[in-house]
């Protein structure tokens, strides 16, 4: 193999390592937690559907794109939940982690890569903004659908998960709108956490 093709093997093997990443969340109907590969396509799936329902149009191979390569840092990092406040020190380590895990494709790849994951890091466009509010409404699905699973298990107030996940409206305002409704109407029918 080429050294071309040789880092690309090389960097496509260590993406196997996405799949040992366990979230916070667990498949609906399962008893075990997901992992941020099965997170990467379900949410690159639900923005496919969910495009023609954004606040404005997105070029939805690029939020593709930014969906699949903005958890690969996990695989040093390790997943975070939302919901906890932001801590330099992590974001220093996903950065490491990027330059790291991208820095075995080839030099053009690697920095298609770094770009797409900077990109979504800082929200720098309309397709990163749409892929963040994706990103934030799968896991509120999947909750809503499992009694609040990881809502409980890590004692997230309402009034956080509401919050933090007001940013699906930026991008998704009639998906935002009725997904609000039933965490509310769920707070109020679990009496809140």
């Amino acid at each position: 193999m080429s050294t071309g093709l040789g880092r690309i093997t090389c960097f496509i093997l260590e993406m196997d390592k996405l799949k040992a990443v366990l979230r916070k969340t667990k498949p609906v109907g399962l008893d075990r937690h997901e992992n941020s590969a099965e997170h990467s396509w379900q949410v690159s799936l639900l923005a496919l559907l969910l495009a023609p329902h954004a606040r404005e149009p997105v070029d939805v191979l690029r939020v593709v794109e930014i969906l699949l390569i903005h958890d690969i840092p996990e695989i040093d990092s390790g997943d975070r939940i939302v919901y906890e406040v932001p801590i330099a020190a992590r974001a220093s380590a996903e950065r490491r982690a990027a330059h790291r895990i991208f820095g075995l494709l080839p030099e053009s790849q690697a920095e298609w890569c770094l770009s797409r994951w900077e990109e979504y890091e800082a929200r720098a466009s309309k397709e990163a903004v749409f892929a963040y509010a994706v990103d934030r409404l799968m896991p509120v699905l999947q909750n809503l659908e499992n009694g609040g699973q990881s809502w409980r298990e890590n004692k997230v107030p309402m009034e956080r998960v509401l919050t933090v996940n007001a940013a699906i409206g930026e991008a998704l305002p009639a998906v935002w709108e009725r997904v609000r409704t039933l965490v509310e109407e769920f707070a109020r029918k679990e009496g809140g956490f």
